[in-house]
This record gives C-alpha cells, sequence and structure tokens, in this order.
C-alpha cells in the first residue's frame, strides 16, 4: 500500500545571521517510478515564513492548504503575521490530532520576524527547533555537508551555496532524490522563491 502513494523527497532548512534559506529537490516518486520531475516542495506561508515539505504529496499539499488558510485569518484577526513559532505550534497540535490517520509528511517551518528561527515536525506532531534541518530519504546524505560547510553565523548569501552543495551531494547518492532544485530565502525584504534561471546561475558559480 505505502509505495501507492506518491512521494517527495528531499528538503534543507538552514538558519542564518540575516534571514533563512530553503531548498529542495523536485522529484516525486511512486514506489520506484518517477512520477513528476516538477514536484513542488517549498511553500510561502505568509510572507515571513516558510515550509518545505517531504513524504506523502497529498497529505502536504492539504496540509499546506490548511496553514496557508489559518495564517491568512490570523492576520486578518490580528492585523499581524503568524510567526514561524506560532505556525509550527498549529502544525504540531493538527498532526497531532489526526495521528491515529496520520499525514505521512516531514515538515521544516522557518521565518523570519523578531526572531530568524526553525522547527521540524514529524507525522504525529513532534516539534524540535533547530538551527538547520534536513527532510527526506536524501537527509543522512545532505547532512554530511551541512555538518562540514554550515554555519548560522553565516548570511544567507554564504549559505546558499552550502545549501545547494548539499542537496546536490543528496541527488547524487539517494535515487528518490532528483530533478531539479528549487530554492527560496526570507529576508528582511520576505519571501523570494528563485527562478530556475537564478538557481542554474547560483550553480554554475559554485562549480566555478
Amino acid at each position: 500500500m505505502e509505495s501507492k502513494i506518491l512521494k517527495g523527497t528531499t528538503t534543507i532548512g538552514l538558519t542564518c545571521s540575516d534571514g533563512i534559506v530553503l531548498v529542495a529537490d523536485k522529484r516525486a516518486s511512486w514506489g520506484s517510478f518517477v512520477a513528476s520531475k516538477d514536484a513542488r516542495k517549498i511553500f510561502n506561508i505568509n510572507d515571513v515564513v516558510g515550509a518545505t515539505v517531504a513524504g506523502s504529496v497529498g497529505d502536504a499539499e492539504a496540509l499546506m492548504r490548511v496553514i496557508r488558510a489559518e495564517a491568512s485569518l490570523y492576520e486578518m484577526n490580528n492585523k499581524k503575521k503568524m510567526s514561524a513559532n506560532a505556525v509550527a505550534s498549529l502544525l504540531a497540535n493538527i498532526l497531532q490530532g489526526n495521528k491515529i490517520f496520520p499525514y505521512l509528511v516531514q515538515l521544516v517551518i522557518a521565518g523570519m520576524d523578531t526572531d530568524i528561527r526553525l522547527f521540524t515536525l514529524d507525522p504525529i506532531g513532534g516539534l524540535i527547533e533547530e538551527k538547520m534541518a534536513s527532510s527526506g530519504s536524501g537527509s543522512p546524505v545532505a547532512y554530511g555537508v551541512l555538518e562540514l560547510q554550515y554555519s548560522h553565523e553565516k548570511s544567507v548569501d554564504e549559505n546558499i551555496p552550502v545549501a545547494l552543495r548539499a542537496l546536490k551531494s543528496a541527488m547524487a547518492r539517494d535515487t528518490a532524490t532528483g530533478d531539479g532544485i528549487g530554492l527560496a530565502t526570507i529576508t528582511k525584504d520576505g519571501f523570494k522563491e528563485y527562478t530556475k534561471e537564478e538557481i542554474d546561475a547560483l550553480m554554475d558559480g559554485n562549480n566555478s
């Protein structure tokens, strides 16, 4: 039964001195079959908070629809944006409340408001705050690069090459990871999702 679930991996989230870096591959697999080469795994929650998702594509998209609606409602009622801590806590409660029929996802929630924060969530609502995180089947390979090269004291611009290098390593060694890269940052200027051309230019610079 599990082999019939459309899955997506690998994602990375990093806190930096001046913001957040989020990267993910674009492959979604159905068992051993590559079902999509353009799966979306990075989501803008409310311009100051973003998320990456790994696991069941259907569950992840449903969960992102719910939390984006909740964030919009919160902003309407409170005249301010929902923080990363609040988004992560609400998602943890939703996941915990559905643990009998769980969402088969791993989440990284990160944001920048008064503080720069990053959280990981497991399928039944386990919530942990981290400086860096990787989810999905390629994460062990990605962590090998991150442990050596990442620092939360580096800037967004300095950590983007580290994140890309870690994901590229995962793509080289994990068969479920591949087919392109998604990249987003959160800084004082808000949430920015990079185009394929911008990512290709960064990758070329990283290889030079």
